[in-house]
């Protein structure tokens, strides 16, 4: 019987770990029976997968050749709103540059809305509907480097969501005082729920105008600056947003309600960055109570990552029906104006409740995915695992880095170990859930390998400096975070988002040396380990082989540093 300490920073917690030879060969053999039933399990799930994968998802996922002709620089989505009917109408310019010659184009629009004129240089075009991609036949020849246009025309009754901002669509809602809100959710479902557009992540127009026709008595809030409202004579208003920067189509939003607007300036790393907040009227003296969040992270986030992405479009934080989405410069909120995520604590440990984590979680995205995005869906973990990691990272530098520590741990009771992180590329299917706790955990994890935080931190911002406005995949990233590490991290990865296997550190213990080793991972894994001894800090470099540290005293005390996600299981000194 050894008493073991659970490291975390200056406190220590004992935990008692008992083995008996007995216990541990029928645990062996009840482990062998479990992994036998779990693969044939993983076997039969991994067969479905594989049949689950349909020609639209094709389509949509992958980078066709009728996508990769042209380069996509600019939208203007002009949309009118039929409140009574649940109905929406309006057109879409696609401003583009070829990059080599083609005749077939590829857009996306979801049922039921429909496409209903297509034209190019006041040219009607013939299209193609597979499922809800179009397939536009173009006239005019498409030279090389020219910058074509043609404008889109759609109307219908889009789909409405069940659930936001889970599931996509358009919320049809009343507010306390019977005035209608009506608000878009999209990511995962796709942009293409209600406007139409090229349906994929890898390329973003350089810029955009939103145009939202709504009642006069209502507001639109959508993405970047107001430039007009223009008075219709149908007794509506036309609302002008315009983005200036590269914007994610999941991204854009469109929010018409009784809103009520105040701001302030914040003072950041690049001068003066506009903040506006939209609510609902009633809810305006919460708001103005709650929002002070914004600065600390604003401070927090300019600190660990860099400048705040989108100085020229500003920053604002508008109250939607659901708990909220990172929806560029338009980040949407409905966290009940209190701390925690919907009054609760996700890590259990009480510190999620010293923070609005909407504002915290919602805002941090506006640096990993909206600044830096995946180029393909099954790469999610890069926007949702930082983000997730950046609620720790907001109470790193607003309290201690043991708080923080504590938080992040607390949060991996979520993790369901269910699948990879990683999702099949060219389909439009994501990985695991788990991208949020445990990618979180990941992140937590690697930073512990390093020499300092200085060295984190200068990871941090150089990816949002050296990745500015770009889609990325996978490999880019963890290209990055080897060469900036110094480290190869070609198996720290392939075991953390490539397999859904938790690395358990076996060891034994003895008054005068520890033997440990890995198991339960990929080949080539041999992340170091630290642990203290006698409170001494001390490094072990586990492999798949046993290994032995000798204590230069005996009865040590040995403390193990949880920090690190693994397993530990200590086994019995024969």
């Amino acid at each position: 019987m050894y008493t073991i300490k659970h490291y975390t920073n200056n406190s220590f917690k004992s935990i008692l770990i008992k083995t008996t030879r007995h216990f541990y060969c029928n645990f062996n053999f009840m482990k062998k029976i479990v992994l036998l039933f779990t693969f044939c399990f993983l076997l039969s799930a991994f067969n479905g997968a594989i049949a689950q994968f349909s020609h639209q998802d094709t389509l949509r996922g992958s980078i066709t050749p009728e996508r990769s002709w042209w380069d996509l620089t600019y939208y203007h989505l002009s949309v009118n709103v039929d409140i009574a009917k649940k109905s929406i109408s309006g057109s879409n310019i696609i401003q583009y540059k070829v990059l080599h010659p083609h005749n077939t184009l590829q857009i996306e629009l979801q049922e039921p809305l429909k496409i209903t004129k297509i034209i190019q240089n006041n040219n009607e075009l013939s299209f193609k509907k597979d499922g809800y991609t179009y397939f536009i036949i173009l006239q005019e020849e498409q030279d090389v480097g020219a910058i074509k246009h043609l404008k889109v025309y759609y109307e219908g009754i889009p789909q409405e969501s069940e659930n936001p901002p889970w599931s996509g669509g358009l919320t049809w809602k009343k507010d306390n005082n019977g005035n209608d809100w009506i608000v878009t959710t999209c990511q995962g479902d796709g942009a293409s729920l209600w406007w139409p557009n090229k349906d994929h992540a890898y390329d973003e127009p350089d810029s955009m105008l939103i145009s939202i026709t709504a009642p006069n008595h209502l507001m639109d809030i959508s993405n970047g600056r107001l430039r007009s409202v223009v008075q219709n004579k149908e007794q509506t208003k036309t609302f002008n947003w315009f983005v200036s920067n590269p914007i994610n189509n999941y991204g854009v939003n469109m929010n018409i309600g009784d809103y009520v607007h105040f701001n302030e300036v914040y003072k950041g790393l690049k001068g003066s960055l506009d903040c506006d907040y939209y609510v609902l009227r009633d809810n305006l003296e919460k708001a103005k109570k709650q929002f002070k969040e914004v600065p600390r992270m604003l401070e927090a986030f300019e600190y660990w990552f860099g400048p705040y992405p989108f100085y020229e479009d500003g920053y604002k934080l508008v109250e939607v029906p659901y708990a909220g989405m990172e929806h560029q410069s338009s980040v949407t909120y409905g966290n009940y104006f209190e701390n925690g995520y919907r009054k609760k604590d996700i890590s259990g440990t009480g510190w999620g409740m010293k923070f609005d984590f909407i504002i915290v979680h919602e805002s941090g995205h506006e640096w990993f995915a909206n600044n830096i995005t995946h180029k393909d869906v099954a790469d999610m973990w890069i926007h949702e695992s930082f983000t997730s990691y950046s609620e720790s990272l907001f109470l790193d530098y607003h309290f201690e880095t043991e708080i923080a520590n504590m938080y992040v741990q607390g949060i991996r009771k979520n993790i369901l170990n269910d699948k990879p992180i990683i999702g099949t590329n060219n389909v439009h299917q994501e990985g695991s859930g788990d991208m949020y706790y445990k990618g979180s955990n990941i992140l937590h994890t690697l930073r512990q390998l390093l020499e300092n935080d200085t060295l984190w931190r200068e990871i941090l911002t150089g990816l949002n400096k050296d990745f500015y406005h770009q889609t990325v995949d996978t490999k880019q990233i963890e290209n990055y975070l080897s060469e900036k590490t110094g480290k190869d991290l070609t198996a720290f990865f392939n075991q953390y988002l490539r397999t859904n296997k938790v690395p358990v550190l076996e060891y034994i213990l003895n008054d005068e040396f520890i033997q440990f080793r890995y198991v339960n991972i990929v080949e080539g894994f041999d992340m170091p380990i630290r642990v203290f001894i006698d409170e001494k800090e001390e490094w072990l470099f586990p492999n798949n082989e046993w290994n032995t540290y000798n204590f230069e005293e005996k009865d040590a005390n040995l403390s193990l540093d949880f920090n690190f996600y693994v397993e530990y299981e200590g086994l019995p000194d024969d």
